[in-house]
């Protein structure tokens, strides 16, 4: 019902033989203002077509669906991600793991590889190497479109994270 009555209010004040001329996507400043100012004066005089008593929905909420359809897929390939039998470095059974997709000639993949070294040695990290182009249909899967990329056991990161970052996520 606020829905059709908006839509009535809104055709009233662009009535008239110019509203079928005017292009709404193209509007002038003057235009865009006069606008501006008659929509404002229906929302003035029609309040209930603001759903003000509603709260904001929560950001969590909005993403809760693509979070979970990353975590299921974290979980389904973690074995891929994570084994100790893997190329990489840091003990086999360290408290934090993470994957780092790379690609050949790629200067912020040799930092990123370079920064999880220095990280290894202040914490108890084990880092699985993993080349993008040698390891394509696990990247696909993963929905990882760029390297370097950082995959934890519960989130994904792309592009090259500064140490002092992954540190902090390193202390959660």
């Amino acid at each position: 019902m606020t829905r059709l009555a908006f839509a009535a209010c809104l055709t009233a004040c662009l009535g008239g033989p110019s509203s079928a001329e005017t292009d709404l996507l193209h509007l002038t400043p003057t235009e865009r203002a006069i606008l501006g100012q008659e929509i404002r004066a229906v929302l003035l005089t029609v309040p209930e077509l603001l759903p003000l008593d509603r709260p904001a929905p929560d950001a969590a909420d909005l993403y809760a669906e693509a979070i979970d359809s990353d975590l299921a897929r974290l979980t389904a390939h973690a074995e891929a991600l994570f084994s100790p039998a893997l190329p990489g470095f840091g003990p086999a059974d360290a408290t934090h793991t993470i994957a780092l997709f790379t690609k050949p000639g790629c200067e912020d993949c040799t930092r990123a590889e370079a920064d999880l070294r220095a990280l290894s040695e202040r914490h108890d990290l084990r880092v699985t190497l993993l080349d993008m182009e040698e390891n394509s249909a696990l990247a696909d899967a993963l929905q990882l479109d760029m390297a370097p990329s950082y995959v934890f056991p519960d989130q994904m990161l792309r592009g090259h994270i500064p140490p002092v970052v992954l540190e902090r996520y390193l202390e959660d």
